[in-house]
């Protein structure tokens, strides 16, 4: 496993900070934000890449997680010989890039004459950066995976997305191991634009780290964060044959379609109980052999509420003691990263005996009535956890992960 999120970079600093109830989240000052209606993010700002813009940092972030992981497997680290599926954001030109190619035209500022200025550049450093499969490509050369890189983006699903094309893959006999890479550097004046008028992001930022309350009544939107976790994953067979240690079981994925909107959830959020269900199915599991939920949680009015909903059909009466938590609550929402991120955070639950908090919960929402761990880490033997993604555009994955195999 790698991470690295803006509490810090690698398991053991981001592991810490999550059970201590640390917030990464901090004002912005990356770039002006004095006209903007949010002014806060979790980015990840201690990098060299973290000014350079979205594809150079999602590339370091991806590359940092990489490290990490392949090295806990004690596997070489240019020669993994598996395939690799990364989880990333939707590539565009960073600002710099576009002000400096507005600045060489020749005509007035429209699309038609960034492009002409492009054209005439002829840089390929430009044109490697403008290109959603390049930040795969470049890792698939440093770590010699094996076939075709796939780069896929399937919304905040994405990163727990690129874990089941690795489980498939393995179950297939494609390959004995795969790396699965969620990673997302782009929070950017432009996405924080965007999030603000789909009224997505909490203007709730005057204390910065308590901006992002899931499931707490007071709740108003999400915090745009940057991150990105790494998983190796590897038959069970060849883990046990080379002597690996076996951090935990992906036990079951899930997946399911809602085609109501391109950015809400289905009301009666009948597609993330579809993806729960599924999940279950596909790990052989009852609803009452999981021990607790790492959460979707993304601190939205509407999200929150469909994600109660939808799980309480799942779960029943044990869903107002069924421990559940939100590391959004500390990280922000990573978009792209999170199924990543929390895949490994939840690996770390049940290898460690301890669920983080869900912090900033102070005004209970008395129609979501969960356990979720308030502000403070909680002692627990957890041997099994479900991670929930559900992003925009009705992308809905869930994972079932085990602390040993079933």
């Amino acid at each position: 496993m790698g991470v690295v999120t803006s509490l810090g970079q690698g398991k053991r600093d981001n592991w810490e900070a999550l059970t201590g109830g640390r917030s990464g989240i901090h004002r912005i000052t990356r770039f002006p934000s004095d006209h903007l209606a949010t002014t806060i993010s979790g980015m990840v700002d201690f990098l060299p890449e973290s000014t350079r813009g979205a594809s150079p940092l999602t590339f370091a972030l991806a590359d940092i997680a990489a490290e990490e992981a392949i090295g806990d497997a004690g596997l070489p680290a240019a020669d993994f010989g598996g395939p690799l599926f990364l989880a990333a954001p939707p590539v565009e030109l960073d600002w710099h890039h576009r002000l400096r190619l507005y600045a060489q035209s020749e005509r007035s500022g429209d699309w038609r004459s960034l492009i002409e200025a492009a054209r005439k550049a002829n840089e390929t450093a430009l044109f490697d950066e403008s290109q959603f499969a390049t930040i795969a490509d470049r890792l698939s050369d440093r770590y010699g995976t094996r076939g075709l890189p796939v780069t896929l983006s399937t919304a905040c699903a994405s990163g727990a997305t690129a874990i089941q094309l690795g489980v498939e893959a393995i179950r297939r006999g494609e390959s004995d191991r795969a790396l699965s890479i969620g990673a997302d550097g782009s929070a950017t004046a432009e996405a924080l634009i965007r999030f603000s008028l789909l009224s997505a992001l909490t203007t709730q930022d005057e204390v910065p780290e308590k901006a992002s309350k899931p499931f707490s009544k007071d709740r108003s939107g999400f915090v745009l964060a940057e991150g990105s976790g790494a998983l190796v994953l590897e038959s069970l067979e060849s883990a046990l044959a080379r002597g690996a240690e076996v951090l935990g079981v992906v036990r079951g994925c899930g997946e399911k379609a809602d085609d109501f909107h391109r950015t809400r959830s289905k009301p009666d959020g009948s597609p993330a109980t579809a993806a729960v269900v599924a999940a279950l199915a596909d790990a052989g599991m009852q609803a009452d052999e999981i021990a607790y939920i790492n959460a979707h949680g993304t601190s939205t009015p509407e999200n929150d509420k469909m994600e109660h909903m939808s799980l309480s059909a799942v779960f029943g009466e044990r869903m107002p003691t069924l421990p559940i938590s939100s590391n959004k609550s500390m990280i922000g929402h990573t978009l792209s990263a999170a199924g990543a991120v929390e895949a490994v955070f939840s690996l770390l639950t049940m290898r460690e005996g301890v669920i983080p908090p869900t912090i900033n919960y102070d005004v209970p929402d008395p129609s979501i009535e969960l356990d979720v761990v308030p502000n403070a880490k909680r002692e627990a033997d957890v041997a099994t956890v479900l991670s929930n993604s559900f992003g925009f555009g009705g992308q809905n994955t869930c994972l079932v992960m085990a602390r040993e195999a079933g």
